[in-house]
This record gives C-alpha cells, sequence and structure tokens, in this order.
C-alpha cells in the first residue's frame, strides 16, 4: 500500500519509519476500549486499516469479494465494509476542500443516512417475516426493535415500516407497498423519518370515503411536497389537500373519527411531569366540556387553599365559591387539571373500580422505604410504575393505611409474609409489590398493575408451591413466554449471592448449543446501580491518580491547530484515548496499558 508508512507485516506491530524514529522523537499510542493500547497513530486511514487487518483484528472484505458469493451478495461482509468505509470517513480530513465540496459532502452524507434508514426496515422485515425475534427470547417484533436493536422512535419506525416496506400474502406472494410512491421517495434518499412521519400523518386525516385514485393523487402530491419542503410545511400541503377534498366535512364518518379517537400518557419526565396527547370523539368531547364546566369552576378543587371546595360547583354555598374564587390566581388549564385531579380521587375512594385489579385494591399503592419517609428524601413508586416525589408521599401517607414489609439483611430476600395455595394472597401480592415490582424478565418495564403473579421455580402444574419466596411478577406475555422449548425462558430464584431472592431469567438455546446467561431485570435498580457505578469511578479516579504520580509521560493537551492535533481530536471523538509517549532510537513502540 502506498501511504503505509509501516511497512506492517503479519502478526508484526506497526514501526515507525527511520526518519521519525530518532532519540526524543515524540510519538503516539491510542487506547480502544476493549483492545487495549495501540502503537502510534498513522497519518492516513489506509495505514491504520494496513496494521488492523495484518495483526487480524479486522476482516478485509471487499465488494467483489462480498459480490461473488451469492447472487444477492454476502450481506454480513457488505456491512462489514460499510463500517470499515464509516470508520475511514470519520478520521478523513476536510480542512482541504473548497466550501463547494464542503456542501456536497454534507448533502451526500444526508442522503446516504436517509437511505440507509429506509434499508434498515427491510432488515428488520426479513427478522419479522421469518419470526426470528422469537429465538432472542423476545415475544414479539416491537419488543425485538425496542431492546436487541434499541430503535429510539418506536412507533414512527413501525409506522414507517406498515407503510413502505413490501409484504408477503398467505400465499407467498410479494405485496406491494401500502404507499408505493412513499416507498421510491424513500429508498432514494429523498425524505427522512420526519418527513415520511409528516406524509403519513396527513394521509391519515383523508375520509375513508374518499375514493382510492384520489387517495393515490394525494399520496403522490405529499411526496412530491416532502422532497423540497419541511415537516412542518407537508402539514399545511395535507391541510390543504384535505380541504380539497373534503371542503365541508360532508364525507367524514364515524369510522374515520373512531379511527382517529385516542389517548397517550408520555413517560415522565425529569421532573416528574407527564404530557398529554390525543384525540376525543365528539360525544367524549362533550361530556368532558360538561365535567370541566362543574369541576373546573374558579375557586373549585384548589390545592393551594387550606380547606378546599372539593367535587362539583353546583350545590356548594355561593358565597364559599366567591370568596375561594376571589384568591384562586390559576390559569384555565390548571383548572382543569386540578378537576381531572378531583375527579380521579373520587373514582378512587368512591369504589367505581371495583374491589380488585390483579389481587391488589384499586387505590394508590405506594412503595417507599421507612427510611425515606422518615429522612424525607427519594421517590415513590406506584404499582403502575408512576414516581411519586417525596412531598406527595408524605401527603397520601397522612391518610392512608400502610403495610411493612421485612427483608433479610443486606441481600433484601423476602422472608416471610404468608402461604397461598395456587393463587396469591392480597399480602403475598403486597409483598412482591415491594420487592420486585413489575415484570422481573430482564428489560421489561411493565409495571406491577399489568403484570401477573408467576411460579418462578416450578409451576403449579408441576408440583409447584405458592410460597413467597418463589412467587415473582411477570407481565402477560413474559409469563406465556416461560416453557422448555428454544426461544423460551426458564426461570429461578437465585439462592445465594447479592441477588438471592430475585428472579433469574435464562433463554433456552437450540440443542446442542452452550447455554445463555441467567439475566436479572435491571431497570428497577438505580438506586443501587447509581452506587455501584460511584465505587467504579472512585476506583477509576485513584488508579488514574496512582498511574499519573507513577510516570512522567504528560496527557496530551494539545490544542494547537495542526494537522496533527486535528487528528487527535477526530479520533478523541471517535471513542480512541490517546496519550504521548518518547521513543528511543530502536526501541518498538510500546504495546500494553
Amino acid at each position: 500500500m502506498a501511504d503505509n508508512k509501516y511497512n506492517v507485516q503479519p502478526g508484526d506491530q506497526p514501526l515507525p519509519d527511520d526518519s521519525r524514529s530518532s532519540a526524543g522523537f515524540e510519538s503516539w499510542e491510542v487506547w480502544r476500549p476493549g483492545q487495549g493500547w495501540e502503537p502510534d497513530l498513522p497519518q492516513s486511514y489506509a495505514a491504520l486499516m494496513a496494521a488492523r487487518i495484518a495483526t487480524g483484528r479486522d476482516p478485509a472484505p471487499t465488494v467483489e469479494s462480498a459480490e461473488s458469493s451469492g447472487p444477492d451478495g454476502d450481506l454480513p461482509a457488505l456491512y462489514a465494509l460499510l463500517g470499515q468505509v464509516v470508520d475511514q470517513i470519520a478520521v478523513a480530513e476536510s480542512s482541504g476542500l473548497s466550501d463547494a465540496q464542503v456542501v456536497e459532502v454534507a448533502e451526500a452524507h444526508e442522503l446516504i443516512a436517509r437511505r440507509l434508514w429506509g434499508l434498515g426496515h427491510r432488515r428488520v422485515m426479513d427478522i419479522s417475516d421469518r419470526g426470528a425475534f422469537t429465538k432472542t427470547g423476545h415475544k414479539s417484533i416491537r419488543q425485538f426493535m425496542d431492546d436487541r436493536l434499541r430503535i429510539t422512535d418506536l412507533r414512527g419506525r413501525v409506522a414507517a415500516m406498515d407503510a413502505i416496506c413490501a409484504k408477503y400474502s398467505m400465499q407467498g406472494e410479494r405485496l406491494t407497498p401500502k404507499h408505493p410512491y412513499l416507498a421510491d421517495a424513500v429508498a432514494e434518499g429523498a425524505l427522512g423519518p420526519s418527513h415520511v412521519t409528516a406524509v403519513l400523518e396527513a394521509l391519515d386525516k383523508i375520509p375513508a370515503a374518499v375514493i382510492p385514485e384520489k387517495k393515490q393523487a394525494a399520496e403522490m402530491l405529499l411526496v412530491d411536497a416532502a422532497r423540497s419542503c419541511t415537516p412542518t410545511q407537508i402539514g399545511k400541503v395535507g391541510q390543504k389537500i384535505l380541504g380539497y377534498l373534503d371542503p365541508d366535512g360532508s364525507l367524514t364518518e364515524d369510522r374515520d373519527r373512531a379511527r382517529r379517537r385516542g389517548i397517550r400518557l408520555s413517560p415522565q419526565d425529569s421532573q416528574l411531569m407527564s404530557k398529554i396527547v390525543g384525540h376525543l370523539d365528539p360525544v367524549t368531547r362533550a361530556m368532558f366540556d360538561m365535567v370541566l364546566a362543574a369541576w373546573a369552576a374558579k375557586g373549585m378543587n384548589n390545592p393551594a387553599d387550606e380547606v378546599p371546595l372539593v367535587g362539583p360547583v353546583d350545590g356548594v354555598d355561593e358565597q364559599q365559591v366567591a370568596e375561594a374564587a376571589g384568591r384562586d390566581d390559576r390559569s384555565p388549564e390548571q383548572r382543569n387539571h386540578d378537576a381531572l385531579k378531583a375527579i380521579l380521587r373520587a373514582a378512587l375512594d368512591g369504589g367505581v373500580l371495583g374491589a380488585s385489579h390483579r389481587g391488589l385494591p384499586p387505590h394508590l399503592v405506594v412503595k417507599i422505604t421507612d427510611s425515606e419517609l422518615r429522612e424525607q428524601a427519594g421517590v415513590g413508586e406506584t404499582t403502575t410504575g408512576a414516581m411519586l416525589p417525596i412531598s406527595d408521599v408524605i401527603a397520601l401517607a397522612a391518610e392512608a393505611q400502610q403495610h411493612l414489609a421485612v427483608f433479610a439483611d443486606h441481600t433484601e430476600a423476602p422472608l416471610y409474609l404468608g402461604h397461598g395455595e395456587r393463587l396469591a394472597s392480597r399480602d403475598q401480592r403486597y409483598m412482591i409489590f415491594a420487592h420486585q415490582p413489575g415484570c422481573t424478565c430482564p428489560g421489561c418495564t411493565t409495571s406491577t398493575a399489568y403484570s401477573e403473579i408467576h411460579h418462578a421455580d416450578k409451576d403449579w402444574a408441576d408440583g409447584g408451591t405458592t410460597d413467597i419466596d418463589t412467587l415473582t411478577t411477570a407481565c402477560g406475555p413474559h409469563n406465556r413466554m416461560v416453557g422448555p422449548k428454544p426461544g423460551q425462558y426458564t426461570t429461578s430464584v437465585l439462592t445465594d449471592g447479592p441477588d438471592a431472592g430475585r428472579t433469574a431469567w435464562r433463554l433456552n438455546t437450540e440443542d446442542g448449543m452452550p447455554p445463555n446467561e441467567a439475566r436479572i431485570n435491571r431497570v428497577n435498580d438505580i438506586g443501587p446501580q447509581i452506587v455501584a457505578y460511584l465505587k467504579v469511578i472512585r476506583v477509576q479516579r485513584e488508579h488514574d491518580q496512582q498511574s499519573r504520580a507513577a510516570t512522567t509521560a504528560p496527557l496530551i493537551r494539545d490544542v494547537r491547530d495542526t494537522p496533527d492535533s486535528r487528528r487527535i481530536r477526530r479520533m478523541i471523538a471517535g471513542c480512541w484515548t490517546i496519550r504521548r509517549i518518547n521513543l528511543d532510537n530502536d526501541d518498538r513502540l510500546r504495546a500494553g496499558p
């Protein structure tokens, strides 16, 4: 290779050329996580990759070799090659490019990124069509996308796949995508995720009574507009199209409104607040307006009052309402919120929800330790997984019936609360919630309110007992995935170690394959995990201090605007750790930490 200054031979460590290995020359070592210190930093990516391939660290696939493996090419080799190209781009220098070239490169980057986003749908559809997600222990393709592929916008990704991916009929015939014109634009790289979402939202508002030809024309118009418009502008184009197709709303039917109805609660943010998003059908809106008119009246259900007027305004003394309204400085939105809160409290306290929900009373059940409550620190967790600030927990505790769950020291293994028959008792369910809130399958975030009681060691039908130390929680889908077959789970209760009393899940492998590791759901272990990470950080800090004291080699603090310093900064941004060393005349570069 022409630009490989290191003359690397298989099995050798790369060496600097003679012109750069004089006494006192300052060279570089780079640290790659999981690989250790690597000697020197080649001036070009080609030299770096030559060194890595020569030492057996990376394969060296080519487009030709990948294509020669089959009519469709060797996908793993092609993706490995793509990864190497991305590595090469990451360390490439752009300072020598003209302004026009910089713009051209940025446009090419976004085009390729959008094309890869579209191709990613095909990879996921391959898994879905084969049901391969069950082999990895996932109950659905959505869970596989969320857990294994770590896709962030899961809702948008699933909607895009449904719209632009080709599916197969029951007879195995490949079908045309639901929105072929949109699929073509994504394949070209003309549209990105936000464009696709905006187009689909606009198409979803078109009434079902509109003839297919007009819907197809609307899709083509929206896609053409999306090639040059922002997502916000696409929405405005969609409004104009809807106004043209159904100017007086006469085509909108009950099925259109029924299709769009829904309410969604967003996850709690850093302030434990949640956003409500949704659509109400006309009847629900009318009823909601009536309820708010009575419960959100000024002066009613105001938490700022020492003794608030609770309930609807009808039937309350007018003088009291007037006085409360005079000191009510809430906005209409805040009054609506407080009214909804009062209505929900009335429903919980009034027995509207029945006597039981999954074995627990349909009330607000909050988990918090005695020390947290006493010291007024921490947050409470409900059976639905919602988090409550300590101030709200204290207010609720003042009028609540409290239950005490006792655990063994250090391990939190449940000691004793009761022994049932086949079904767990209410006291046992309290204990299970206090010990392991929510589904215990690794990575699952389903809360206790939506989970079932599971016999962890042995199923009841196989002779298992309903003792508190053999019970756990599992959501419905995961509970049904426990079994002896490959792709199913085997569960057990750990009997020793720091996780004693916790439920371990092991994914069953195919016959002849080595067993998978038993795993524990750590989703709810935020507090202990933070403490563990702090210990690691402190140990690492002490180690770094000792290392700095034992060597005179300074850390890199090169801020000069030189090709070397710019290259170093790019490597650091690419997860390399770099340090400076001094070389003697004939010494090889140091290897090892």
